[in-house]
């Protein structure tokens, strides 16, 4: 259940159903579910399910995903579940030896949105657990689907398809990164993220740079004048790439402080 939060109220705006066709085992579809709750795919239509429905083991393996799992809808054919229907695209890692077009995932995501712009009733097919889906149920779809996986090891499970699918469809829509918190709000983006603080400015980076070059400067740190220049520069090279907020600027004066004041100490020490 990491990462969900029951209290939140899944948004649901229009989007593709997702179609099982014949599948196997309960925790698949439990599963595959539960990766359709991630990325706002809500429909789930079951074709013939090999253990019958309603089935306890899709509900548990859901984590979570229970109204998906509840409201979905069974059907005896393909042919009957997709019968209202305007589009649909069938997912497929082999060759079909049809005249289709064939999309990529991240092609698709694009297509999908234009085409729910224009209203239109969309539904992504998704086979058998063993070997997909045939030549004759593939052949009920407009698109085919296919993602650049290794061709020597093409085999994905259903909830993994369905994942990557509508991970292509939703990140088109999606306003934020993450999982929001009763404390904290979801991430707004990709990023330096900076709680409880914000980037250093430039006058507090330049106030960093002069109090560290002349406690090094008092220390013999530069150890000729000409070498000094180019080592000065190194220095606030790295420090600015760093990208430091202002928490950091004072804690990396506080480091240089209490330096100084152990090394003023000692000398004074070793004088006495």
């Amino acid at each position: 259940m990491a990462g969900t939060h029951k209290t939140r109220i899944s948004p649901l705006g229009a989007a593709p159903a997702v179609v099982l066709v014949n599948p196997q085992l309960g925790e698949n579809i439990g599963t595959a579910a539960r990766a359709m709750a991630n990325f706002g795919l809500h429909e789930l239509r079951i074709v013939d399910p090999r253990d019958g429905w309603p089935n306890e083991r899709a509900l548990k393996a859901a984590s979570g995903a229970d109204w998906i799992i509840e409201k979905a809808t069974i059907h005896a054919t393909l042919e009957d579940a997709l019968k209202d229907l305007t589009y649909v695209y069938a997912t497929t890692a082999r060759p079909r030896g049809m005249i289709k077009e064939v999309m990529t995932p991240e092609q698709a995501g694009s297509d999908m949105r234009q085409r729910i712009g224009r209203d239109e009733k969309l539904a992504l097919l998704f086979g058998r657990e063993r070997w997909g889906l045939n030549n004759d149920e593939v052949s009920l779809a407009d698109m085919i689907i296919t993602a650049p996986v290794n061709p020597a090891f093409a085999s994905l499970n259903i909830a993994q398809a369905v994942l990557l699918v509508g991970y292509e469809w939703y990140k088109h829509e999606a306003t934020s990164l993450g999982q929001a918190t009763p404390e904290l709000p979801a991430l707004e983006g990709p990023g330096l993220v900076t709680p409880d603080t914000r980037p250093a400015t430039k006058d507090e980076l330049y106030g960093f740079f002069h109090h560290i070059e002349s406690e090094l400067d008092a220390a013999g740190f530069f150890k000729t004048a000409e070498k000094k220049p180019g080592m000065i520069r190194n220095m606030r090279n790295l420090f600015a790439r760093a990208e430091l907020t202002e928490q950091e600027v004072r804690s990396l004066r506080g480091m240089v402080a209490s330096l100084t004041r152990a090394h003023v100490k000692r000398k004074g020490k070793t004088e006495e």
